[in-house]
């Protein structure tokens, strides 16, 4: 019997086309790479492959070692060393027996942390029957503060098989990110949120396997977006410097670990590769965001913006890259306002101003009564009001108005009116002007103005319901051509997915690690000084926003 190597499925692209949303997988959106020629070091692989191998029998004059074998046959093809851990050693000779020398083996690639593809390695996952057709099957996971996403493929064939969120189990402890590095100050409570970090993780592996009628087991490689804290936080990392002036973390690039060393139901031997950060507030998350938009392959001048529990903005093109990041986003989740609460059913998420009779008409997430405001509904309601004429640039309402009733008491789920305050607006206001007294910073940090920018790129949950006119009305985005203004979905999950269905964009992204430029901003007086400018809507200088002026006028 000649030797023969054949790879099971088909040869995966180098671009996912559509936004990836957590609660329904794959839907239409905008594409998420664009088509500027790119040289890459390696073919487009996954980070796990099947291959079916026939071996040639042994026999007089041909002693070769069983593993080693296996071995010579797999570098030949892949074109790279093969590590075998001791466990299948033990297994490998009865496997190849058992079937005849016709096997299937899984193998899954990885690199040492800050070597990049030119040192990979493929590591044998696993040793089946020749007729082991299925998958191979990878989980990218997006860990998010508040929620987590996850993302089933099959990479043998290159599609999505499933894709969920759930509830970040460790809000149970803290909502937002300080009071979880607080918690973690102590042994036993670093301990309950690595755990809680890795039972969210688990929990959408139960979910998404159920979807494709697959086990957990089946999952031979992973991949993780979050921030620099969630990421320490899985891996039971000390956090306490994160927070702390010099603002050092432990790691930056943890690279790859063992599924079973962080407690996450995949494949025995499965390795789950950990996306790079820059530093303590910029993270892989964002790092995916870049990777998901293409911005650091385009010429021109781009601005992308996640905003959530954090404001995180990066600037840049193909040539240079700079980001920052600060606490911009509470109150844009509704955690702020007296009656906000997240994106869920009985929330407001949408709102409307009739200018002429001040009519209020709203819509609810589900379409239920009334419970309380999110993100979305919050802005939508201040920029109809700010329209309308019932609040004024400097966020006051009119006279004799002490509140802005969205919701009156006889139609809320409560009883009780669900409304703004002049408390609640302000809070908006002052998230609003920290986001632009980011972007200004980081435009001047670089000698560029707001008209500089092509395109500005809305990353998160947040951004992809936020309504675009209702942003841009308050100041929250530039004001840009609609058409360059592009709404990427979970941009995290979608790099974690680039990475994990082509191993160069996995190059791509460690490059773009390198590459990025972070500006501090806690002891910035430029910040402070555009802080105070943007507290008014849209801006003190209205010039900034020439739509938006237009329609003030009337």
């Amino acid at each position: 019997m000649q030797l023969h190597v054949q790879k099971w499925g088909n040869s995966l692209g180098t671009h996912i086309p559509v936004a990836l949303s957590p609660k329904i997988g794959l839907r239409e959106g905008t594409p998420v790479a664009n088509t500027m020629q790119q040289s890459y070091k390696l073919k487009a692989s996954p980070l796990s492959e099947k291959y079916l191998l026939e071996l040639k029998f042994p026999g007089n004059g041909d002693n070769i070692a069983d593993a080693d074998r296996l071995r010579q046959a797999l570098e030949t093809q892949i074109g790279c060393p093969v590590s075998i851990p001791l466990e299948l050693l033990r297994e490998i000779p009865e496997k190849l027996r058992q079937n005849d020398w016709k096997v299937t083996v899984t193998i899954g690639y990885y690199w040492p942390p800050g070597w990049g593809l030119e040192r990979l390695v493929a590591e044998l996952v696993e040793v089946g029957p020749g007729s082991d057709r299925l998958g191979p099957f990878g989980l990218a996971v997006d860990l998010g503060s508040t929620t987590v996403g996850g993302y089933l493929w099959d990479l043998g064939s290159g599609k999505l098989l499933a894709a969920d969120g759930v509830t970040n189990a460790q809000t149970r402890l803290g909502e937002d990110i300080l009071t979880r590095i607080h918690y973690a100050a102590t042994p036993q409570g670093l301990a309950e949120l690595q755990q809680l970090a890795s039972m969210s993780i688990n929990r959408i592996i139960d979910l998404v396997t159920k979807q494709a009628n697959i086990v957990p087991q089946d999952i031979t490689v992973g991949v993780i977006s979050g921030n620099t804290t969630m990421v320490h936080l899985l891996l039971g990392l000390p956090t306490a410097n994160i927070c702390r002036n010099p603002y050092v973390p432990v790691v930056n690039a943890p690279g790859f670990f063992p599924a079973v060393m962080i407690g996450l139901d995949l494949h025995p031997r499965a390795l789950v590769y950990l996306l790079p950060s820059v530093g303590s507030y910029v993270g892989g998350d964002i790092l995916a965001g870049i990777l998901a938009s293409g911005m650091h392959r385009q010429k021109e001048v781009s601005l992308l913006a996640d905003i959530g529990t954090n404001g995180e903005m990066v600037l840049g093109n193909r040539e240079w890259l700079v980001v920052a990041a600060g606490a911009a986003g509470p109150a844009l989740e509704g955690g702020v306002v007296a009656c906000g609460m997240r994106a869920e059913p009985g929330a407001v998420c949408q709102v409307r101003i009739d200018a002429d009779t001040g009519k209020v008409t709203y819509r609810t997430i589900g379409d239920v009564p009334a419970c309380g405001i999110c993100g979305s509904g919050l802005v939508d309601a201040i920029a109809q009001a700010l329209l309308a004429g019932i609040i004024n640039q400097r966020g006051e309402l009119r006279e004799p108005l002490t509140s802005l009733v969205v919701v009156p008491a006889e139609e809320s789920a409560t009883g009780q009116p669900i409304e703004l305050t002049a408390v609640d607006i302000q809070r908006l206001l002052r998230t609003k002007a920290a986001v632009n007294a980011i972007i200004t910073t980081l435009l001047e940090s670089v000698g560029c103005t707001f008209a500089d920018l092509k395109y500005f790129y809305a990353a998160g949950a947040f951004g992809d319901h936020l309504d675009i006119e209702s942003a841009i009305t308050l100041g929250l985005y530039p004001d840009l051509p609609r058409e360059n203004i592009v709404r990427l979905g979970n941009s995290s999950g979608t790099g974690a997915s680039l990475v994990l269905t082509d191993i160069n964009k996995a190059q791509e992204l460690e490059e773009i690690a390198r590459r990025v430029t972070y500006l501090e901003m806690n002891n910035s007086l430029q910040f402070m000084a555009h802080f105070t400018a943007g507290l008014f809507f849209p801006h003190t200088d209205l010039d900034l926003f020439p739509t938006v002026k237009a329609r003030l006028k009337h």
